[in-house]
């Protein structure tokens, strides 16, 4: 059974950090990528990092430079490391396990979300 457990989320001020962490069943972090994903109510998820089984990675622009995503294989673990946090990186953030289609990694399985609020 495949499963993808995230944890880290809180609540920060602007400028502050937090480390999220998915936990995964070995069946999901054999995916060809990992990633985390965020959504907003009334809005698409959308992709923030992207970790590939070959060690590439993958970072949107808007957090480029603040985030950083990593995985740790003896644990089965994917991270998010986000610093210097705006109230507009405030969402649900989802972690993924999925397959690359046309090098675009397309989740076939995803957590429950941990949710992330940042005050101005």
């Amino acid at each position: 059974q495949v499963q993808l457990v995230e944890s880290g989320g809180g609540s920060v001020q602007a400028g502050g950090s937090l480390r999220l962490s998915c936990a995964t069943s070995g069946a999901a972090y054999s995916s060809a990528c990992m990633g985390w994903f965020r959504q907003v109510p009334g809005k698409e998820r959308k992709g923030v990092a992207t970790i590939y089984s070959d060690g590439g990675i993958d970072v949107d622009d808007s957090v480029k430079g603040r985030f950083t995503i990593s995985r740790d294989n003896a644990k089965n673990t994917v991270y998010l490391q986000m610093n210097s946090l705006k109230p507009e990186d405030a969402a649900m953030y989802y972690c993924a396990a999925g397959s690359l289609l046309v090098g675009i990694c397309v989740p076939d399985y995803w957590g429950q979300g941990t949710q992330v609020t940042v005050s101005s």
